[in-house]
C-alpha cells in the first residue's frame, strides 16, 4: 500500500509499505477513504518530537471503511463506514471507565518512555512517535486499528466525508477547549490562533451561549474566516502586546476575558522581545517550547477566569508567569482530548445541522500530494487552513486484499 512516510526532519514521502494485519482480536483494518493533515503533525514535520524513527507513517486524523475484523470485534462488522479517534483507548482500565481516555493506562505498549517525561505513561496515539506507541497513523490506504470496540464510531450514509471526519480530533479537541475554559452563557472568550482548533473553540464556545468571541490572529486567510463565523479579530502582528492587552481590556469593560484559550501551543510565533528570546532558546535547544501565547493568555485573563490549554506542549517552558496566574486566582484546565467522549455528541450536533465542520477545508488533494502539502500548511501558503488528502482517487478493482494473520485467524 501506499503511505506517508517519515524520514527525518522536513522529509517526508509517500511510499510503498507492507499492508497492515490483524494482530489482536479486537482489532480491524480500515481503508482510508479520507485523512487530513493536523497541525500537530507539524511537530513531527519540523522535529520537534522526540522518538520518531525513519519509516515511521504519519497521521491522525481519518476515516474509512472496515475491511477486516478480528474475532473479538462486537460492535463493527466489514463494511461499516467510521470515523477513529485520535488517540487509542482500552475502554477497561481505570482511567477509561472514568471516560479519561486520554489518559488510558493499557493502551500503550511503550508508556515507560513517556513515564520518564510526565510521570505517568501516555496513551497511545495513531502516528505520533514510539513514545506514544509507535502506531502507524492514517496518512495512508490502510491502517489497523486497535481497541476498535472502544474507538471507531459509525457515521450515516448521508453524511460527506468532509462533515464527519473532523470528529477524529480537531472538533472535540476545539469542544473540550470551550469546556474546559468554563464557558457560560454571556461570557467572552480570547482564543489565541484561528487555525482548525482555535475556529472549532470559537463555534464550540458559541454553541455554549458565549456572548463574543475574540480571536488573536495574524494571517489573513484565518482573520477572514474568524470574521465570518461571527468573531471579533484582533491582529496581533499590527500591535504590540502591551495594546494587545489594552484593547482586550476595552473589548470587556476593563476586566479582560473571562476565558483565554491558548490554540497555539508550544511554537508561537511573533517579533516581540520575549518572542524573540523564545526562538533564540529553541534553536539553541536550550529550550523545548515557545510559550508566548501562554504568557499572554495568563497575563489577559480576568481575575478568577480560566485558560484552557488545547494547544500542545512537548516539555519544559521558561519565564512562566505563575505569579500572576497565583495572584489573580486562574484556573486551568488542559490536555490531550478524551476524543471518545465527544465523538456521538458532536455527531448529533452536525446531523442537526447545528455546525458543518467543513468550512475548515480549503485543500483536497490526492495522498500523493502529501510531502507538497505539508510545506504548503507549514508555511500559510496558498491560503491553506486545513488540508484533507484521499488516498484512493477512484474506486478500486480487482484481487480482495486478506489481513488476516495466521495468528488471528486461529
Amino acid at each position: 500500500m501506499k503511505a506517508l512516510v517519515w524520514h527525518g526532519k522536513h522529509h517526508v514521502s509517500v511510499d510503498n509499505v507492507p499492508d497492515p494485519t490483524i494482530e489482536q482480536p479486537e482489532d480491524v483494518v480500515l481503508k482510508i477513504t479520507t485523512t487530513a493533515i493536523c497541525g500537530s503533525d507539524l511537530h513531527l514535520y519540523d522535529g520537534l518530537i522526540q522518538t520518531m524513527e525513519s519509516g515511521d507513517i504519519m497521521g491522525h486524523e481519518f476515516m474509512g471503511e472496515v475491511v477486516a475484523a478480528g474475532k473479538s470485534v462486537s460492535n463493527l462488522k466489514v463494511g461499516d463506514r467510521v470515523v477513529v479517534p485520535f488517540n487509542i483507548a482500552c475502554g477497561h482500565c481505570w482511567f477509561c471507565k472514568k471516560n479519561l481516555f486520554s489518559a488510558c493506562d493499557e493502551s500503550n505498549p511503550n508508556g515507560e518512555i513517556s513515564e520518564k517525561l510526565y510521570g505517568q505513561p501516555a496513551a497511545g496515539m495513531f502516528g505520533y512517535s514510539h513514545m506514544f506507541g509507535g502506531f502507524a497513523g492514517g496518512q495512508a490506504q490502510y491502517v489497523r486499528v486497535p481497541y476498535a470496540n472502544t474507538g471507531p464510531i459509525q457515521v450515516p450514509a448521508h453524511l460527506p466525508d468532509e462533515m464527519v471526519l473532523f470528529l477524529s480530533d480537531i472538533f472535540p479537541t476545539g469542544y473540550m477547549a470551550a469546556e474546559n475554559a468554563q464557558v457560560k452563557p454571556g461570557d467572552t472568550v480570547a482564543i489565541w490562533g484561528a487555525g482548525p482548533v482555535g475556529l472549532f473553540a470559537a463555534k464550540s464556545a458559541m454553541l455554549m451561549g458565549a456572548e463574543k468571541v475574540i480571536i488573536i490572529e495574524n494571517i489573513p486567510e484565518r482573520i477572514n474566516l474568524a470574521q465570518q463565523i461571527g468573531c471579533e479579530v484582533i491582529n496581533f502582528e499590527a500591535d504590540n502586546d502591551e495594546n494587545l492587552f489594552d484593547q482586550l481590556k476595552e473589548k470587556t469593560n476593563g476586566r479582560g476575558p473571562d476565558s483565554c484559550i491558548d490554540a497555539v501551543g508550544m511554537e508561537a510565533h511573533g517579533t516581540s522581545p520575549g518572542e524573540i528570546y523564545d526562538w533564540i532558546k529553541m534553536g539553541l535547544r536550550l529550550s523545548t517550547d515557545r510559550p508566548n501565547v501562554l504568557r499572554q493568555a495568563i497575563q489577559a485573563c480576568r481575575k478568577g477566569g480560566t485558560v484552557s490549554v488545547p494547544g500542545v506542549y512537548a516539555g519544559f517552558l521558561d519565564k512562566f508567569p505563575f505569579g500572576a496566574a497565583f495572584g489573580k486566582g486562574l484556573t486551568f484546565k488542559m490536555g490531550q482530548t478524551h476524543t471518545q467522549r465527544y465523538m456521538r455528541p458532536l455527531l448529533d450536533h452536525i446531523e442537526k445541522g447545528d455546525i458543518d465542520p467543513s468550512f475548515l477545508i480549503t485543500h483536497s488533494l490526492p495522498l500523493d500530494s502529501a510531502p507538497e502539502a505539508y510545506e504548503t500548511f507549514k508555511h500559510k501558503q496558498d491560503g491553506c487552513i486545513k488540508v484533507v488528502m484521499k488516498p484512493f482517487e477512484e474506486k478500486t478493482a480487482g484481487k480482495v486484499k486478506d489481513f488476516m494473520t495466521a495468528e488471528s485467524n486461529a
